[in-house]
């Protein structure tokens, strides 16, 4: 058999072996070195070019950095509930997590009745592939805004981790089988819980409260098994106007950053933000200044921390840098009395780009915490402009959700520029847009979407 022919059927492994018994006084060991690491590169080569290819995966809460940025820039623009839908599923019950994607799977937490479940859709045409969880049968408290299962999975390829509060804290592998399982003991909170698992090299990282067991908590990804815990403190209380203590907890969700000197752990939690040493938990620093309700996760550009509070939020920036409590030393502004914050910012330019409760976008300037400008988002026709949801930013566009299941895309330089408003008709939705190979996810709590330009 000629050797293209061989090359054809069995590829370069099959081929290559037959060439050398074809031709064996051509062959000396420094030839057959090369040979071996030109065969490995074409095997290499041909694995990717045969596998599936998705420009960026969408692993966590967030995104790949969990800070609502994705690399990707041809997404859609425009859509409705009949324009630029490749598919749409229903959900057997109403839901607050957004969906995470892996290759050629998308995974979302979800409750069934008394279940507490992980399910696995195929991206392709959005069919439920497997659905495992456990149940939950004793009482457990939540805001009926709030359904149980609100924290988003996350995923390494290999295995999909989801906190199921009072539940604990599962591990699965791609194909559904449990790999772990974690006790974390009762969640109880009149409002229930949202922060979301993050993966940090070997370790799983998740803000277990709010409510009276609130922590940090690490453990392997691989077994389960508890690397570090920080127990967190009571609020140092503030003074001034809107200084309640009334509603205590963190909701928000930890992020990992690289300041350029370490890589930190970044938490808002009740009354102040912290640094952590992610592979040891070690307290690096703290600065106080917030007020002691927090939903929005932790951002940081330009050597500059920024954390949001909650209802009537105090939101401070941070200087990079500092060790043990670095109020007086590292704080750059504290400004008081903010809109409601639930939806998480963008930091980019040299600007934070953030949403409120009211469907308010403002620009802040994280070196001292003015405002420089805010417009509030124009929705379809008649709808709320109300919002929940995280900023995703692709390229020079801002997408944000609404509780009206309204996609509105803006620009944000100097000014506000609305660009288009999408709407599903879909009622409620709180989650966030999950964005994959050019395709965007959306969980309302009606059905999981997924959105994209026909080719």
């Amino acid at each position: 058999m000629a050797l293209s022919a061989r090359l054809e059927a069995g590829g370069w492994e099959t081929a290559v072996p037959w060439a050398f018994f074809a031709f064996p006084s051509r062959w000396n060991l420094p030839t057959l070195v090369v040979m071996k690491a030109f065969v490995c590169s074409l095997s290499a080569l041909a694995a990717l070019l045969t596998s599936p290819l998705h420009a960026a995966n969408w692993p966590a809460w967030r995104g790949p950095d969990g800070d609502g940025v994705t690399p990707e820039t041809q997404i859609p623009l425009t859509w409705n509930a009949t324009e630029n839908v490749r598919w749409k599923v229903a959900l057997p019950e109403r839901g607050n997590s957004t969906p995470i994607v892996w290759g050629t799977r998308v995974f979302l937490t979800q409750a069934v009745g008394k279940r507490r479940t992980l399910m696995c859709l195929d991206r392709a045409d959005g069919k439920t592939l497997w659905q495992q969880g456990p149940e939950w049968a004793e009482a457990e408290r939540t805001h009926g805004t709030n359904p149980f299962c609100a924290a988003s999975p996350v995923t390494d390829g290999e295995r999909v981790i989801a906190w199921f509060g009072s539940a604990g804290l599962w591990c699965f592998d791609l194909a559904g089988k449990e790999q772990w399982h974690l006790d974390l003991g009762v969640q109880d909170h009149e409002w229930g819980y949202g922060g979301s698992p993050v993966l940090e090299g070997d370790l799983c990282i998740l803000n277990f409260g709010p409510g009276p067991r609130s922590f940090l908590i690490a453990v392997d990804k691989k077994t389960g098994k508890k690397a570090w815990q920080f127990d967190v403190p009571e609020p140092t209380p503030l003074e001034g106007p809107g200084a309640s203590q009334k509603w205590i907890g963190s909701w928000s969700t930890p992020v990992v950053f690289d300041t350029g000197a370490r890589r930190e752990l970044v938490a808002t939690l009740p009354g102040a933000l912290f640094g952590f040493d992610p592979a040891t938990g070690k307290e690096l620093w703290r600065c106080t200044g917030m007020n002691p309700l927090c939903y929005t996760n932790a951002l940081f550009g330009d050597g500059i921390f920024v954390g949001l509070g909650g209802f009537g939020g105090w939101a401070i920036g941070v200087r990079a840098g500092g060790s043990g409590d670095v109020t007086a030393t590292h704080r750059l502004w504290q400004s008081k009395q903010a809109p409601q914050r639930i939806g998480s910012g963008v930091f980019v330019g040299g600007r934070v780009i953030m949403p409120s409760d009211p469907g308010v976008i403002e620009c802040l300037d994280p070196k001292t915490g003015e405002i420089l400008w805010k417009e509030r988002v124009q929705p379809a026709g008649g709808h709320a402009t109300s919002s929940w949801s995280s900023l995703v930013r692709s390229g020079d566009r801002f997408y944000l959700l609404t509780q009206a299941s309204d996609t509105v895309v803006f620009r944000a330089g100097e000014k506000y520029e609305q660009l288009a408003v999408n709407a599903l008709d879909d009622g409620m939705c709180n989650s966030s847009l999950a964005v994959s190979d050019g395709e965007l996810f959306i969980r309302t709590h009606a059905h999981l979407w997924c959105i994209a330009e026909k080719k």
